[in-house]
């Protein structure tokens, strides 16, 4: 990492932040980055003490409804000049593909590799004014007065324990969040029906390319992301039952598995770089958002079914919610506790109606009458197409996307099925009068 990261990483000293934020991954990089910018002085902890660590297991796509926020902290062109990946995605169903509509209104969603973004984003908080990197550092308790969260203490490889009291703590340390155990929010936690294994591959493109391409198995599931480096990550998540096999023999499963797909992409005339990864206990974990002087964000406030890719674009828009709620509190302009309501209240209106759905599927179930109508209309009526990348893409909720595609679908359907009973009577007719 560039030596401003690394001069960031070094605690200058004092104790006193408005915000400490546990997490230097998408999300709390994001709220540090925001924060700071407002006027903010924030400590960002990292329990890794290399600058250069990345999560390893990630689709590391990042739906178009985070796009703007990229845009906002200066971070979506160095993604793109590190050979960030733009593309709209593709979704093979068993009535068809489901194309990007020629007439869309939502951005490409970005593909770029962790191991590029993560230092990248971290880099770039420890270069914002107001942003101290503390890494090598775990939570290990957090401060209280009375039953409000005044501060943390973490503590480094040495056994030497800093206190960081502050206004507002944040977490942002992930799925498994410390943060959010020692503060006893709610939780609550939903099985997941399937796993996951992927991996980096280079060779021949999907014809898809640059878009990443998804194929509906129903219950399963099979992806292709077109990414830096000219690399593409073919993942796979199957419902529980394939698990043996993977198991076995991680590579040769997943290869395999997306060689049989329909219109498979080319895998097997590609050669693994690295090594192939999987994720068996995929449990949905939603905790609680707030507590007196403390807001979690990114998968520490909910930790979702990745099949949807959902996880890095809900941590930096969650983030950006965050920050905008709490920033005239820490200006002065209001109580904290104003901040933190309207932050529970953005992020409920934001994500509740895509956890419910997300959850739902997430079990293993096939699809639903009501969603087997969506996805065949999508397959050949443009405007239900329109609506449901717009869905699919996370720019508008269900609410909306029921209200408006189910009726799309509904009249497609019909339509189509008059069209094709005059197709049949024609043909009919035709034999008849040969």
């Amino acid at each position: 990492m560039a030596d401003s990261a690394q001069a960031g990483s070094i605690f200058a000293g004092a104790s006193d932040y408005d915000v400490a934020v546990a997490g230097a991954s998408l999300a709390g990089c994001t709220t540090a980055i925001l924060l700071a910018k407002a006027g903010a002085r924030v400590a960002l902890v990292e329990q890794r003490p290399d600058a250069n660590a990345f999560k390893r297991i990630c689709t590391h796509y990042i739906q178009s409804s985070a796009v703007p926020t990229l845009e906002r902290m200066g971070l979506l062109e160095r993604m793109m000049q590190a050979g960030a990946v733009r593309g709209r995605a593709r979704l093979w169903t068993r009535w068809g593909w489901i194309d990007p509509p020629a007439r869309s209104t939502v951005p490409s969603g970005v593909n770029l590799r962790r191991e590029k973004l993560d230092p990248m984003i971290r880099q770039l908080a420890a270069e914002t004014p107001g942003v101290d990197l503390i890494l090598g550092h775990t939570v290990q308790e957090l401060v209280r007065e009375g039953g409000t969260v005044c501060g943390l203490k973490a503590r480094n490889s040495q056994g030497e324990t800093l206190t960081l009291r502050a206004r507002l703590v944040v977490g942002a340390d992930g799925r498994d969040s410390r943060v959010a155990k020692l503060a006893e929010v709610s939780t609550k936690t939903v099985r997941h029906g399937r796993f996951a294994y992927g991996g980096y591959f280079e060779g021949p493109p999907p014809v898809t390319a640059p878009d990443p391409a998804l194929w509906l198995l129903d219950p399963h599931m099979a992806a292709a992301f077109p990414t830096d480096s000219g690399l593409i990550f073919y993942a796979v998540m199957p419902t529980k039952d394939r698990l043996p096999e993977f198991r076995a023999d991680p590579e040769a499963a997943l290869k395999a598995f997306v060689s049989a797909v329909p219109e498979a992409p080319p895998i097997l005339a590609s050669r693994l770089f690295g090594e192939v990864t999987g994720k068996i206990d995929m449990t949905n974990v939603i905790h609680k958002p707030t507590a007196p002087g403390l807001a979690l964000t990114g998968d520490a406030a909910g930790a979702l079914d990745p099949l949807w890719g959902v996880g890095c674009g809900f941590a930096f828009q969650s983030s950006e919610w965050l920050a905008d709620s709490v920033a005239p509190a820490l200006t002065g302009a209001e109580s904290l506790e104003q901040g933190l309501e309207r932050y529970r209240r953005r992020h409920a209106r934001g994500l509740r109606g895509h956890t419910m759905t997300i959850l739902d599927y997430s079990s293993g179930r096939k699809l639903n009458p009501g969603e087997r109508m969506l996805f065949s209309a999508a397959t050949y009526d443009e405007r239900t197409a329109r609506v449901f990348e717009a869905f699919g893409s996370r720019n508008i909720g269900p609410v909306r996307m029921l209200a408006t595609g189910v009726p799309l679908a509904v009249v497609a359907q019909a339509r189509h099925s008059i069209s094709r009973r005059r197709d049949n009577r024609s043909s009919r007719a035709g034999l008849e009068s040969a």
